[in-house]
């Protein structure tokens, strides 16, 4: 029996789509869509993905057949694709992804002044000192 190897050196924790939509397609669209810039064989969106090369392969095929993302060109014997932000798929799930993430950055950010004021009330730290540290001063 063969077994199932995956990465667990992905390029995104957890990414933004991946955190509502748990699935190996929103691994790979939050993959491609973090890092649009660039191309990807199947093999590096499986990696960075952290799922498998079949996984990878058969959702590749899909995302494609759908116009969500695009061959762009070949390196040696690989196939290199991208998300396809020319199709309307492509660039709504790149915009939800961005609100995704820009939403649980804000609430991060909530949580972190939220305990700031905590410690400061609590005389855990000087307001002095917590506006400095996060004002990145020394």
């Amino acid at each position: 029996m063969k077994k199932k190897v995956v990465s667990t050196n992905k390029a995104l924790q957890s990414g933004p789509l991946e955190s509502v939509f748990p699935g190996s397609t929103s691994k790979i669209l939050d993959f491609l869509a973090t890092f649009k810039e660039w191309d990807y064989s199947v093999s590096d969106i499986a990696k960075n993905s952290g799922v498998s090369f079949k996984t990878a392969l058969n959702e590749i095929k899909n995302l494609e057949q759908q116009g969500v993302v695009s061959r762009t060109r070949t390196v040696g014997k690989a196939i290199m694709y991208k998300l396809n932000l020319d199709s309307k798929q492509g660039f709504y799930i790149d915009k939800l992804v961005f609100e995704l993430a820009t939403k649980r950055a804000l609430e991060s950010e909530s949580k972190n002044i939220q305990k700031s004021l905590e410690d400061i009330k609590a005389g855990r730290v000087s307001p002095h000192k917590e506006v400095k540290r996060r004002l990145n001063l020394k």
